[in-house]
C-alpha cells in the first residue's frame, strides 16, 4: 500500500513521528503474525525541505515524482491556540495543499489527517457535508469556521466517505493504527501492544468542559451556574441566571459546543463523577447522588458512553 506523508512546515514533531513509528512497526510484525499488508510509507511535500516546528529539517520526496498514494496522512502543525491557527490556514502553502487534497480525494486516494490538520482538510472542503472530529479544545472555532461539517468531538477517530480525521495530538497513533487496523485487526492489536498502546474510543475522559465554555461569555456564565446546580439543574432557571432566554441559551450553547444545554450538563457530571472516582472511596451510588442522578446505573451507562471505560478502569487511572 502507497503511503504518502505530506509535510507542511512547522509540522508537529511527535504526530509525524508516531504515524512513522506505528507503520514501520506494523511492516516489521507483519510477517509474525502472517499478515500481508505493508506500507510503502514516503516522506513528500510541496518544496524539497520542511522544516518541523521544533526546527528539524527534512528531505521531502517531490510530489511530481510520485504515484497516486493510496493513503495520504496530513500530520498536525505545531499550532496550539485559536491565534497560531487561524494564520496557520492563511499560509499560501496550506492553500496549495488544499488543492493537492481534493485532487487526490477526487483520484481515490484516502484523505487522513489529525489534530489541527483535521483545520487544513477543512479547508480544502473535502469534508463539506461530511464528518468529522478534531483536537476537543479547538472544537469551538472549527464549528464555527467551518458550519458545514458535522463535527463530533468526542470522538477519537471519524471516518466520512474517504477521509478520516482524528482528535488531539497524539491521535496520530490512533489514526495510524485505524488505517493498519482496516487490512488486518490482529496486526493492529500486535503492534498496539508493542507500543503499549490502549484503545481510546472517545476524547470525553481527556476534555476540560470548562475550558470550552470560555470561547463566549455567555455560555461560560451558563458553565459556572451548571457547576453550581449539578443536583438540581433547571434548564429554564439557568437562562434566567445568565440573562437570556431558553431559546438563545439553546441556540448559544449548540453554536460554541455543538451539543445542548442539558448534554453540556451531562459532561459536567462526567467530569465531576470521574473526579470523585478517582480521589474518593464513595461508591458509584454516592457519587451518583452527588452529581445529580438518582443512583448508579444510570451514571454508569453514561460514564461507559462518554468515555468508553467501566467503573474500575476509570479509578485506576486516578
Amino acid at each position: 500500500m502507497r503511503v504518502s506523508v505530506l509535510v507542511l512546515d512547522g509540522v508537529f514533531d511527535s504526530g509525524l513521528s508516531v504515524i512513522l513509528d506505528t507503520l514501520e512497526t506494523a511492516n516489521a510484525l507483519a510477517p509474525e503474525t502472517r499478515q500481508a499488508p505493508r506500507y510503502d510509507v514516503t516522506l513528500c511535500g510541496l518544496r524539497k525541505r520542511a522544516t518541523t516546528h521544533h526546527g528539524l529539517r527534512l528531505e521531502l520526496e517531490s510530489l511530481s515524482a510520485r504515484a497516486r498514494p493510496d493513503v495520504v496522512f496530513v500530520p498536525a502543525l505545531g499550532a496550539k491556540t485559536i491565534e497560531t491557527i487561524s494564520a496557520a490556514l492563511e499560509r499560501s502553502d496550506v492553500a496549495e495543499t488544499a488543492q493537492l487534497l481534493r485532487a487526490w480525494k477526487k483520484s481515490g486516494a484516502r484523505i487522513a489527517g489529525a489534530c489541527t490538520a483535521t483545520f487544513v482538510l477543512a479547508q480544502s472542503g473535502i469534508l463539506d457535508g461530511g464528518r468529522a472530529t478534531t483536537t476537543w479544545w479547538l472544537s469551538p472555532v472549527f464549528r464555527e469556521r467551518f458550519p458545514g461539517v458535522a463535527l463530533d468531538d468526542s470522538q477519537m477517530v471519524v471516518e466520512s466517505g474517504r477521509v478520516v480525521t482524528a482528535g488531539a495530538a497524539l491521535a496520530h497513533v490512533d489514526l495510524a493504527l485505524w488505517l493498519v487496523r482496516q487490512a488486518s485487526p490482529s496486526l493492529a492489536r500486535a503492534t498496539a501492544r508493542h507500543l503499549v498502546f490502549d484503545a481510546r474510543p472517545s476524547q470525553a475522559a481527556f476534555a476540560m468542559p470548562d475550558h470550552l465554555a470560555h470561547a463566549d461569555p455567555l455560555v461560560e456564565r451558563f458553565e459556572q451556574w451548571a457547576r453550581k446546580h449539578l443536583t438540581d439543574f433547571d434548564l429554564h432557571q439557568a437562562a434566567r441566571s445568565v440573562g437570556a432566554s431558553g431559546r438563545t441559551l439553546e441556540r448559544r450553547v449548540r453554536t460554541v459546543l455543538g451539543r445542548s444545554p442539558l448534554s453540556y450538563v451531562q459532561d459536567l457530571r462526567v467530569e465531576q463523577a470521574v473526579h470523585r472516582l478517582q480521589t474518593t472511596k464513595d461508591t458509584i451510588d454516592e457519587i451518583a447522588s452527588a452529581v445529580g442522578y438518582r443512583d448508579g446505573v444510570t451514571l454508569r451507562t453514561l460514564l461507559r458512553r462518554k468515555t468508553g471505560r467501566g467503573i474500575r478502569e476509570l479509578r485506576a487511572l486516578g
